[in-house]
């Protein structure tokens, strides 16, 4: 499912089959959380600014619409008109945000729903049946998310019952992808690797969880508020554990220069809410580094948000115009400004890919990993 096309130093080009596409490898997923973008974006805009994966929540799908709704109305992509690949979460973070409410058990975890205060409870059978439902490409595995920093022997526990948790989740999908009426019956799982900021415990988890040889792995519990460094450091150290024939996912991650750091390290997956959270609020991703539209400066600038963008917004509008318009608490402001930098993101990733095609990628991270964040 997954090939190795070509490597310079870690950085990795590749590809990955799936029953709803072949998505090219480094890539950036975007968020849709309750199954849409927020800025008034469409799957069909997805398409326009490049789009490969869409990302939605499994936690916030179960509880509205509801994954009894999605499956009948044919699974997620039929639901929102979209047919490349989808990855849905496993609900784990959701668990690790709302941690006031939450109760952890060897089950799983009993937690208030944000909605209504309604008791819900998530186990890893749950977690993969609502995903089976939800049909999406890709499902991840039920974990904790563990805080940083968290004690030792808290972190050497939640590591322990994610695994258990991961063998119930491998025993699930297979028993949900055989039966007659599951939707998508080639549903992937990719597996997590925990263990807070600690590099033995880290080291020790994926070697336990590439035993389940899954179709994919992700590193999570980072980017939660420990430093950048400290992500860094435990990428190199967990990734010369993981499969070099699987896919690798950075969860939540990030900037564009995290990114660029990362697919340095080996990381082949991105996601975040980022770029279309900011972009909400006028900051702006661009390839000569970022900007606060909102500024003053740009009152009567002519120019489109960046004159190297070929994204729906930099192709008809001026910088002064969706200035206007996100002053004004326009829509369509906050769309265009969602529009650009979703597409600078979906851009980023293609030149990434091209710099590893031409074996360049060391130059053009060295480059960019200077440039990216300069505040214009």
């Amino acid at each position: 499912m997954f090939k190795l096309l070509k490597q310079e130093g870690r950085a990795r080009r590749g590809t990955f089959e799936t029953v709803h596409g072949t998505i090219q490898t480094p890539v950036f997923m975007n968020v849709g959380t309750s199954a849409a973008i927020k800025g008034g974006i469409s799957t069909q805009d997805l398409y326009d600014v490049k789009c490969q994966v869409e990302l939605s929540n499994t936690y916030h799908l179960h509880v509205r619409p509801g994954d009894d709704v999605i499956y009948d109305m044919g699974g997620i992509h039929k639901f929102f008109n979209w047919d490349r690949p989808v990855l849905t979460d496993s609900g784990g973070f959701q668990v690790f945000s709302l941690s006031q409410l939450r109760k952890i058990t060897e089950e799983g975890v009993q937690f208030a729903s944000h909605i209504d205060g309604k008791r819900i409870f998530m186990g890893p059978e749950e977690s993969m049946q609502i995903q089976s439902h939800i049909a999406s490409t890709i499902a991840m595995a039920f974990d904790e998310c563990i805080e940083n920093p968290a004690p030792r022997d808290y972190v050497l526990r939640s590591v322990d019952r994610t695994t258990r948790w991961l063998e119930r989740c491998k025993n699930e999908m297979a028993r949900l992808n055989s039966l007659p009426e599951t939707i998508n019956k080639q549903q992937m799982l990719f597996g997590i690797n925990q263990g807070g900021t600690y590099d033995d415990i880290r080291i020790a988890h994926m070697e336990r969880i590439k035993e389940f040889d899954l179709d994919g792995y992700a590193i999570g519990g980072l980017a939660v508020g420990e430093e950048a460094d400290v992500m860094y450091h435990i990428i190199d150290v967990v990734e010369p554990h993981m499969p070099v024939d699987k896919p690798r996912y950075l969860m939540g991650v990030g900037t564009p220069w995290n990114i660029l750091e990362a697919v340095y390290r080996g990381v082949d997956f991105f996601d975040c809410v980022m770029p279309s959270r900011n972009a909400r609020h006028g900051y702006i991703f661009t390839w000569k580094g970022t900007m606060n539209i909102n500024n003053q400066k740009y009152q009567r600038d002519p120019l489109p948000i960046d004159p190297d963008c070929g994204c729906p917004a930099c192709r008809h509008y001026s910088r002064s115009y969706i200035r206007h318009l996100l002053k004004a608490d326009e829509m369509l402001g906050m769309r265009l400004a969602v529009l650009h930098n979703l597409y600078f993101y979906n851009d980023l990733m293609e030149k990434i890919r091209e710099a590893l095609d031409e074996g360049r990628y060391e130059e053009f991270y060295r480059h960019y990993r200077e440039v990216l964040p300069v505040r214009i």
